[in-house]
């Protein structure tokens, strides 16, 4: 069992608190909207927030995996959207981190942890989904520089990424073993954004098709080693998930603070309803899901920052247990505003539209129990 120390309780209380006065008020317009929050992203820029995953010696404020996490659980517990530009941020770093060269760290480090770059993660392509082996996506190396084509979709913070780590074959007859990993900048000729997608839920993050037209990229953007692309995408998402999860708990937690106040407020039949052992049971049932997921969610952030061999498996039992106890939570606090919790006058339906992504990016929880049973059965 993990515990928070001090300090990181009273990390966490700031992010609340800040989320309660600055985020909370512009959710619901958020999503209406369906724009990014630039105006948000500023105050998560000011309070050192994208920089959580940056080690100090490439310009970050990087103490450990579990304040990213505690930072991502407070902002989508009251809004999602905007907690995806601390969780992508961290995402489209990570591969850069993980392989890539101390020049590169030291480029982009300072930039990404500022804020004055957005960056991005382009693994998954229309016919790349969980089968990353069925990439189409090419570099070809000509003298110091690679010439790549493809696509990427469904990249979170696609459009308005200033860099993008992107994933491609450059040796195809050897599979997963044959992708490389890239650093790619929007300015890049051959690069665009063909499509912006229209979602069902997180609709203040923009998400994007993007297309790769005999892109110049230099040798020296090139992360880490030839084929190792997958290794560092595979280890990337060790790390990403437990943020997820965490982004499951907050908008759970939210789901729930805002139940047990309107059935502490509904009065029916006389009383209030939270009075009722029907309601008062769901609640309690929906409270132990979120501090389990919330318990196993804090031992695997540990894990990454102790690179725990467990950490794999940790990593995608969080994921896929504190994903659908989102979507759980969030239906039942929807169920028990009724007709009310229907209405977009209130966040129920929100939440629950935002919860669903949870169980399908990072991996859909149906390759998570893959991962879980492999790492089980070596």
């Amino acid at each position: 069992m993990y515990a928070l120390n001090d300090e990181q309780s009273l990390f966490a209380a700031q992010v609340r608190r800040m989320a309660a006065e600055k985020v909370a008020p512009r959710s619901a317009e958020i999503d209406k909207q369906g724009e990014f929050p630039w105006d948000l992203k500023k105050i998560f820029q000011d309070m050192g927030l994208l920089g959580l995953s940056v080690p100090e010696e490439y310009g970050g404020f990087s103490r450990g995996h579990i304040y990213l996490c505690l930072a991502v659980e407070e902002i989508a517990r009251a809004c999602v959207s905007s907690s995806l530009i601390v969780q992508v941020q961290s995402l489209g770093w990570e591969p850069i981190l993980i392989g890539g060269s101390e020049r590169l760290k030291k480029k982009y480090g300072p930039l990404v942890a500022s804020g004055e770059k957005l960056v991005a993660f382009g693994l998954t392509e229309p016919s790349a989904g969980s089968d990353a082996a069925a990439m189409k996506s090419k570099a070809v190396r000509k003298g110091d520089r690679y010439i790549l084509n493809g696509s990427k979709c469904f990249i979170s913070n696609g459009p308005l990424a200033d860099v993008i780590t992107v994933f491609a074959m450059t040796d195809a007859a050897k599979g997963v073993r044959g992708i490389s990993a890239f650093v790619v900048e929007k300015e890049f000729k051959g690069y665009s954004v063909s499509k912006w997608e229209s979602k069902m839920g997180i609709k203040g993050s923009p998400t994007g098709e993007l297309v790769f037209e005999d892109v110049e990229v230099p040798a020296e953007s090139l992360v880490g080693e030839e084929g190792r692309g997958f290794v560092y995408a595979m280890q990337t998402l060790d790390t990403s998930r437990p943020v997820i999860a965490s982004q499951a708990v907050g908008v759970a937690q939210g789901a729930l603070d805002r139940a047990v106040k309107y059935a502490k407020e509904r009065v029916q039949f006389g009383k209030p309803i939270a009075q009722f052992q029907g309601i008062s049971w769901m609640l309690a049932e929906m409270a132990t899901q979120v501090e389990a997921a919330r318990a196993l969610t804090y031992q695997a952030a540990d894990m990454v920052d102790r690179k725990d061999p467990r950490t794999s498996y940790m990593s995608a039992c969080c994921k896929m247990f504190a994903s659908d106890v989102a979507m759980r939570v969030t239906t039942d606090a929807l169920q028990i505003a009724g007709g009310y919790g229907y209405m977009t006058d209130f966040p129920f339906e929100r939440m629950m539209r935002d919860a669903k992504i949870t169980q399908i990016y990072e991996g859909t929880n149906q390759i998570m129990k893959l991962v879980i049973s492999r790492e089980m059965l070596k």
